[in-house]
């Protein structure tokens, strides 16, 4: 008989295999880059809505569709104005001060903001080498949750400058995605909970008349040495995992006040956008609801660069 034998299964790129810590995912920003020449946030927090099919008119160069109108599958994310909260100044990676400039009482929901504010010149520091903000969302603008949501950012081109420019103000969608033709998506995916080794790491079904169980590894090791790997596939959490889409094209942008996207009854187990919206081409992982961070593509194809589209009608 011949030897049997198969690849491991369940990639290692991603362990622990446990529930992430934080809704929105963390984002190396120092990979991130915006368009030469620019200046505005790498970021910006949304809200996923649901997924409808798109009508688009197809303008991309030399395309076999060129000139048609075709359907394409779009998610649909909604995205509420940001605010300040914080100024965080960076030297060696380490950060020697973080200035608060806002104590809205939406923050009071999740921070203790301080009463009174400083004038923000006067703790400017006299050596940084860096500059980010803390932003939160204005969630209490959609119909889904009143809490905001704060994760930090980067930003480009004059970055004192800007944030200075930004404060006591609201970051608005357009003003963000008008720069870039292509985002990458970062959230976390579906929770699965407790989910046997077939599921989770998609090792085979065992013969039927197989003694202790088809859907369990047949063996958990050697005897020596003489304790179980982590490499083994075992049963344990699946989902609530942080993952990235790259390269997704934007279709459509604008706000619900401009163009009314809204189901008659309101989108399925999300009710309707009452802010700003925006869709990009093919799915978002996590379900509906949850947070989405989405940053300018951290490595664009020329392929997808090209892609024009046109947007014509929403199918829900």
């Amino acid at each position: 008989m011949a030897k049997l034998s198969s690849p491991r299964k369940g990639s290692l790129q991603f362990w622990p295999r446990k529930r992430a810590e934080k809704q929105i995912p963390s984002v190396n920003w120092s990979a991130v880059k915006g368009k030469e020449n620019s200046s505005g946030v790498l970021g910006f927090i949304a809200y996923k809505v649901g997924m409808g099919t798109a009508i688009i008119k197809d303008n991309t160069e030399h395309s076999m569709t060129k000139g048609k109108k075709i359907f394409i599958p779009v998610t649909i994310l909604e995205a509420p104005n940001m605010k300040i909260y914080s100024i965080r100044f960076y030297k060696s990676g380490k950060v020697i001060k973080d200035i608060v400039v806002s104590s809205d009482k939406e923050l009071k929901r999740i921070l203790n903001p301080p009463k009174e504010l400083k004038p923000l010149d006067s703790q400017i520091p006299n050596d940084y080498e860096d500059v980010r903000i803390i932003v939160y969302s204005l969630s209490k603008t959609t119909g889904i949750k009143k809490s905001p949501d704060i994760i930090e950012m980067a930003l480009t081109g004059n970055k004192l400058e800007l944030a200075k420019s930004l404060l006591n103000k609201e970051i608005l969608v357009k003003d963000f995605l008008g720069n870039y033709g292509l985002l990458d998506v970062r959230a976390l995916t579906k929770g699965q909970g407790l989910s046997g080794p077939v599921k989770r790491f998609g090792i085979t079904l065992k013969q039927h008349k197989t003694e202790k169980g088809v859907r369990r590894p047949g063996s958990l090791g050697p005897w020596h040495p003489a304790r179980v790997t982590f490499r083994t596939p075992q049963a344990g959490q699946l989902g609530m995992f942080s993952r990235v889409h790259y390269n997704l094209n934007v279709v459509f942008f604008g706000s619900i006040s401009e163009k009314d996207i809204n189901p008659k009854q309101g989108f399925k187990h999300y009710g309707k956008i009452k802010t700003n919206f925006f869709l990009v081409k093919g799915s978002v992982q996590g379900p509906v609801k949850r947070q989405v961070l989405v940053t300018p593509s951290f490595r664009p194809t020329k392929y997808l660069s090209k892609k024009k589209y046109e947007f014509q009608e929403l199918i829900i």
